[in-house]
This record gives structure tokens, C-alpha cells and sequence, in this order.
């Protein structure tokens, strides 16, 4: 009999990860989050919080795995129906997962707690930490990202720097850009000098949501623009041309939708 997945889902092909299989500490019917950006294929967010808990048992999560078949991964991918950081338990779902499973880990975070003592110690076990800037202030935050009370434009850019002075791992900061912020691209670089990530990810929301995306021509001119104002840094965009790999989801078609993975 084949295995029903809750809490891991995927794998699917991504542009930053390759084949990434995703497990998700939140794990509700509703978006769990402290962001309601305007661009989320998941939709609005009924759930606006900023509480760290334990939404999930971890001895979920090691279960499912526990019932993978072979199949070929890249990446295990703490990331789902909100932000991953929320979880209490996510430090510990990262070791569990290192004690049963060969592929690095990946988590994908909007990056408003990583100011967190308790948050940066979680995160460095991690392999792989794509953290999302998508504002230069905080009036492009609240209206891109409207955050929940009491997140700080200038919290995040002091966590992003400090967790980079700390890690061991790879850091990419993501930035989504659309018609809100795509003309402060200068303020963008100033803030990747500063904060010194290893990749800048340039992305836009191709996936369904009510914002249009921006054209290759103008994901390639901002791309254009890190590459030749941040030395050293690897920059990727949403647009390059690379073949996304061929992946067998072992997860059915409502999963892999309720965490925003197909259309």
C-alpha cells in the first residue's frame, strides 16, 4: 500500500534547490505566519502571529520519513504553510532529520525572527538558509510584506548580519521584486554589501497570485546590477536558463497544493 504524506511533501523541482522535498513543522489547514504578503500563492493569512510553539511533533516528521521510498533529493527543506521559525521544535526537527537522512537541509524563512538568540542557534544547523528581504525600509515591509506588530525593518537587516557573522553554512538572502520595490535597486545592493550573504536569490512571483510579475528584461537588469556592484557574491534570478530536473512527487495533488506547489 502506498504511504499518505501530511507533514512531508514533494519532492518538487526548484530553481534554487534542485529536488527539494519539503517538510512542514506547521502543518495546518490555514497559513501559520507573521507576514501576510501581498504575493503569496498561499493566499491571505488568517493566522497573523509572531508566537514561537510547537505546532507538530517532530516523531511526525521521522515517521513519514521513516516510509520514503528511494527516490532522488537534493535537499530536505524545512519551509510549508507559513513561516518555518514559528515552530518551537524546529532546531530539533533539523537534528532528528540529520540522524536518519544523508541530504543537507535547507530552510526557506522570511527572516523577521532571526534576531533571536533562540532562532540563530536553530538556523546554524542548518545547511542551506534562504532568508527573504524584500523591503529597503520599513514603508516598503508594511506594504509588501505587512508584517504583524512589532517586526522591525532595521530588526531584520541587524539579524540577517549578525546570523551571517555566526553561520557556517551557505546564506542566500531572496528578494521578490515587484512594481513596489524594482526602482530601489541601489538600496538592495547597499543592503547585500552590508549584510555579505553568499548568493543573492532575484526573484518574482511567477505563480499565481493576483501580482504581476515582472518581465525577464527587467529581472535581468536587477540581476545585472548585484553582479557588478557585489563582488564575490553568487546571484541567481527565477528567470536564468537552467532545466529544472525531472521529479516524481511522491506527495498527491491537494498537498502539493495547499503548500502552494502547483497551481
Amino acid at each position: 500500500m502506498k504511504p499518505e504524506f501530511k507533514y512531508i511533501y514533494g519532492p518538487v523541482p526548484s530553481w534554487r534547490l534542485g529536488s527539494s522535498l519539503g517538510i512542514d513543522l506547521l502543518s495546518q489547514e490555514d497559513k501559520i505566519c507573521n507576514f501576510d504578503c501581498v504575493y503569496c500563492q498561499l493566499g491571505p493569512n488568517k493566522k497573523h502571529t509572531v508566537e514561537r510553539k510547537v505546532y507538530l511533533p517532530v516523531e511526525k516528521i521521522i515517521k513519514e520519513l521513516g516510509e520514503l521510498p528511494d527516490t532522488n533529493i537534493d535537499y530536505i527543506t524545512f519551509s510549508g504553510r507559513g513561516e518555518p521559525t514559528l515552530a518551537a521544535n524546529l532546531g530539533e526537527g533539523i537534528k532528528a532529520v540529520k540522524l536518519i537522512r544523508k541530504e543537507p537541509i535547507a530552510v526557506i524563512t522570511n527572516a523577521s525572527l532571526i534576531g533571536s538568540d533562540e532562532v540563530i542557534k536553530e538556523l546554524i544547523l542548518a545547511d542551506f538558509v534562504i532568508a527573504k528581504l524584500d523591503a529597503c525600509s520599513q514603508e516598503l515591509l508594511q506594504e509588501i510584506n505587512r508584517p504583524v506588530c512589532g517586526i522591525e525593518f532595521g530588526g531584520i537587516v541587524e539579524g540577517l548580519k549578525a546570523f551571517k557573522e555566526k553561520y557556517q553554512g551557505k546564506l542566500a538572502l531572496q528578494m521578490m521584486f515587484i512594481s513596489n520595490n524594482k526602482n530601489y535597486l541601489s538600496k538592495f545592493i547597499y543592503l547585500a554589501n552590508y549584510i555579505k550573504p553568499d548568493e543573492v536569490q532575484i526573484n518574482t512571483p511567477l505563480r499565481p497570485c493576483g501580482i504581476k510579475a515582472l518581465t525577464r528584461e527587467e529581472i535581468v537588469k536587477i540581476k545585472d546590477g548585484f553582479i557588478s556592484a557585489c563582488m564575490g557574491v553568487n546571484v541567481v534570478s527565477v528567470y536564468d536558463e537552467r532545466p529544472l530536473k525531472d521529479v516524481i512527487s511522491l506527495s498527491d495533488e491537494n498537498t502539493l497544493k495547499r503548500r502552494g506547489k502547483v497551481k
